[in-house]
């Protein structure tokens, strides 16, 4: 089988597709950079319907590169609850506070300079830069990278960088034609991948406006292109929360400012399952003097190289006003209500409905 390469005419076809077939989502055709780059960095390990609501709320809280700028870590923090990989929001904030002292609070047109901001890497800045400014550069993510992938029957692991600098160099021909549009023709081919050529189950060859020119439609590969070696196992680590109560206070830890969940807060927790008397034994040591306890549902979480097997226990302990230890302290439910707890422990907030 051999390669061709993407026509003009595909280009022009993809194009006018989209425009007459893109959905509606809160972030698009608005013409404000701020929403583009809001939501693309909001849509990289989250799906779309999980991201439609949190960019709403976040838009209104944080209207603009100002306000998110200024933003309260802690804040922050808790607006992004929910989406995972939090490094993402503070990368956020580093890159508001740059276009705020270097760009003027505007973001700059052009791929290189983009780059060059915290947490914008080279899909993110060439979607910016072709949906706002429509420069001629791709935007290649694992959707797009499908898409070229089938198109041209390519067999490249899309796991490695040869894959998406293959399906780039092809694209910029296209984009560089007077007559395309980068913007709708980058979007074309972002929403082709996520409504019809799907990354899960069989594409939906049929609704797609270049099924006839398609290599693996015509060739019927497409269960087997795009090709993506196997990722390593994940590692399993086993842990035990201890969620210390003082009456209404709950006993809550600050992570490290660097690392997995850095900066979020959470429930006391030690590696492995501790047994319930262990579980006391480990209140103790903390200088806490435990009243009575009781098991809680065991739950999962699943990050990108590893998962947490949690098991956890309630423990009331005696009056504990005066306790202060390290990166640990005492809130009410209100207060707790109000800082960044990650999903990772979501069967807990939501067991003592923390929240709302």
């Amino acid at each position: 089988m051999e390669n061709s390469t993407l026509t003009v005419s595909q280009a022009m076809k993809l194009a006018d597709w989209y425009e007459k077939n893109k959905r509606s989502l809160p972030w698009r055709d608005t013409g404000n950079p701020y929403d583009v780059w809001l939501s693309e960095i909001m849509l990289q390990q989250t799906r779309i319907e999980a991201v439609k609501p949190k960019f709403i709320e976040f838009r209104r809280e944080l209207p603009d590169i100002a306000s998110l700028a200024e933003c309260d870590d802690d804040r922050l923090m808790r607006l992004w609850e929910g989406m995972g990989y939090y490094s993402r929001a503070k990368n956020l904030k580093k890159c508001a506070m740059k276009l705020m002292e270097e760009y003027g609070g505007s973001f700059p047109h052009h791929k290189e300079e983009l780059e060059k901001l915290p947490g914008i890497g080279p899909y993110t800045a060439g979607a910016i830069a072709s949906i706002c400014f429509e420069q001629p550069v791709p935007a290649v993510d694992g959707n797009v990278l499908r898409v070229v992938s089938r198109l041209l029957g390519l067999r490249d692991d899309i796991r490695l960088p040869a894959a998406k600098n293959n399906a780039e160099k092809n694209l910029v021909p296209l984009l560089e034609h007077p007559d395309i549009s980068a913007s709708s023709m980058n979007q074309g081919l972002m929403e082709l991948g996520e409504v019809v050529c799907v990354p899960n189950g069989a594409p939906h060859c049929e609704a797609c406006p270049l099924h006839d020119s398609c290599i693996a439609c015509r060739e019927k590969l497409t269960s087997e292109i795009p090709y993506r070696s196997p990722l390593k196992k994940r590692s399993v680590e086993k842990r035990t929360l201890l969620v210390i109560r003082d009456g209404e206070r709950f006993l809550m830890n600050k992570r490290p400012d660097t690392g997995l969940l850095a900066s979020l807060y959470e429930f006391y927790g030690v590696e492995g399952h501790l047994s319930r008397a262990d579980a006391l034994k480990e209140t103790e040591k903390l200088g806490l003097v435990p009243l009575k306890i009781h098991s809680l549902p065991d739950s999962k979480h699943i990050f990108t190289h590893k998962e947490w097997h949690m098991k956890a226990f309630e423990i009331m302990v005696e009056d504990a006003s005066t306790f202060e230890k390290d990166s640990m302290f005492l809130v009410t439910k209100k207060e707790l209500a109000g800082m960044a707890v990650p999903s990772a422990f979501k069967t807990y907030t939501d067991w003592f409905a923390l929240r709302g």
